[in-house]
C-alpha cells in the first residue's frame, strides 16, 4: 500500500514517483514489443486490434501487443496505489492504455487542471478516502531527463480554482511547457513509473535530444468507467488474461439475451 508520505505527496502535488517499479529485462521485452510493431510506419491505422493515427505517436490498446504489455495491467508496482486513489471499494477499469513514443521536436501542449471540476478526471478525498475519477500511469522505457522530452507538470493545480493563465495564450505558444511559469519536468529514469492524477495540469517538454522518448500509459478509474475512444478488448484478450487481468479491462461483462 502506499506509504504515508506518499499519500502526502499525491494529495499535496496531485502526482508521485514509483523509482525501479519495472526491472530492466521487462523493459527490454517491452521495448522489443514495439520494435516489432514498426514504430516507423507513416501509414499505420488499425494492426489487429491495435490502433494509431498515421503519423502519430500513440498507439491505442496496447495490452493487446502481448503478454509483456498485459503484465502491466495489474502490476504489483502499482497496483495497490492505483486502488487506494480511485477508491479502495470502487474497483478497477483501464479506460486507456497507450505507447507513446516521441521523436525530436515532439511535445504535448499544456492540458487539463483542477479548475475545469470534470467527473471523469476529478480528485477528490472525503470520509478519510481518496475517490479520483483517472489516475494515470506512465511506465519510462528511456530515461525522461533534461532535453528528452520528459513530462511536465504544475503542482498543485489538481486543486486549483482558478485558470492557469498559460491557457489563455495562443495555442502554438503553448505547445510545449518550458516557458509556463510553475511547470516542472518529472525527470525519471526507465523502469520508473509516474503516478498522477488526471485533473493535474500536464503536459511535456519539447524532445530536442536524437533518439526516442518511449512511454507506456494506463490510465484506471472506476470499473463503472468506458474507454474514452470506444476502443473494446478482443474477444483473444479476454480469453488469455488471467481472471484478475480480465477482470481491470472488462469489470462489467455484457449481458445479452440466450444465443447472443
Amino acid at each position: 500500500m502506499p506509504t504515508e508520505m506518499e499519500d502526502y505527496l499525491f494529495d499535496l502535488r496531485g502526482y508521485i514517483i514509483l523509482k525501479n517499479a519495472i526491472d530492466p529485462d521487462h523493459i527490454h521485452e517491452l521495448n522489443a514489443g514495439l520494435d516489432a510493431l514498426k514504430p516507423e510506419d507513416p501509414k499505420w491505422g488499425w494492426k489487429g486490434h491495435l490502433y494509431r493515427r498515421p503519423g502519430g505517436d500513440q498507439t491505442q490498446q496496447i495490452f493487446e501487443a502481448g503478454e509483456p504489455f498485459e503484465r502491466l495491467i495489474d502490476h504489483p508496482s502499482w497496483l495497490d496505489h492505483v486502488s487506494h486513489y480511485v477508491g479502495e471499494t470502487d474497483g478497477l477499469f483501464i479506460d486507456e492504455a497507450v505507447a507513446i513514443i516521441r521523436g525530436p521536436g515532439g511535445a504535448i501542449r499544456l492540458h487539463s487542471g483542477g479548475h475545469k471540476r470534470r467527473i471523469r478526471t476529478q480528485f477528490r478525498y472525503h470520509d478519510n478516502m481518496f475517490r479520483c475519477g483517472q489516475i494515470n500511469v506512465m511506465i519510462a522505457l528511456t530515461e525522461f531527463g533534461p532535453g528528452d522530452g520528459a513530462t511536465m507538470v504544475i503542482p498543485g493545480s489538481h486543486k486549483a480554482n482558478l485558470l492557469h493563465p498559460a491557457f489563455h495564450l495562443d495555442i502554438h505558444e503553448t505547445a510545449s511547457l518550458e516557458n509556463v511559469e510553475c511547470a516542472v519536468e518529472a525527470h525519471i529514469s526507465a523502469g520508473d513509473a509516474l503516478l498522477f492524477v488526471d485533473c493535474l495540469a500536464h503536459g511535456s517538454a519539447r524532445r530536442s535530444n536524437p533518439g526516442q522518448r518511449r512511454s507506456i500509459l494506463y490510465r484506471y478509474g472506476p470499473k463503472w468507467g468506458h474507454n474514452r475512444g470506444g476502443y473494446e478488448p478482443s474477444d483473444e484478450l479476454l480469453e488469455r488474461l488471467t481472471p484478475k487481468r480480465q477482470k481491470i479491462i472488462q469489470p462489467i461483462s455484457p449481458k445479452l439475451p440466450p444465443g447472443k
